[in-house]
């Protein structure tokens, strides 16, 4: 092969744009899908803890005996966080603004929490970058004053 025809052979660069457009789809969609993936795990949580912190306060105040409203609260809380991808993770506080907690015209205040862990982010990195970001709700719920029990 002569030197002029090496030189032009080298300096064709048909296909050389498909190979540019791979690694700038990687570069991009890369990081592009964690983030996505990132942001559904977060949003997930959220709905968690809303779903629970609403029906633990509804269930509790539904309740005919203080007894019966913790468990019950208790168990409607394990459920949204398990609908969610949380299953015994989450954890729910109940206050009460009356005593006994289910007096007529008192409220009942629940908040639920739960830590939403990072995906695919190795424990190494720990101190560092944060492993799990803490997510929140307060749910605040009358007991019926004309209800009888």
């Amino acid at each position: 092969m002569t030197r002029p025809a090496l030189r032009d052979r080298l300096a064709d660069e048909s296909g050389t744009a498909v190979i540019e457009f791979v690694w700038l789809a990687i570069l991009l969609l890369v990081p592009l899908m964690y983030l996505v993936l990132c942001l559904a795990r977060l949003q997930a949580g959220s709905y968690a803890v809303t779903q629970a912190a609403r029906e633990s306060a509804r269930t509790f105040v539904t309740a005919t005996d203080d007894a019966a409203a913790q468990s019950r609260s208790r168990a409607a809380a394990d459920i949204a966080f398990e609908d969610q991808g949380f299953p015994g993770s989450g954890d729910l506080t109940v206050e009460c603004s009356g005593s006994p907690c289910l007096t007529p015209g008192a409220t009942i205040t629940t908040r639920a929490s739960v830590s939403v862990p990072l995906p695919l982010v190795p424990a190494v990195v720990g101190d560092v970058v944060p492993l799990q970001i803490p997510v929140s709700a307060t749910q605040v719920a009358p007991v019926p004053t004309y209800e009888v029990r």
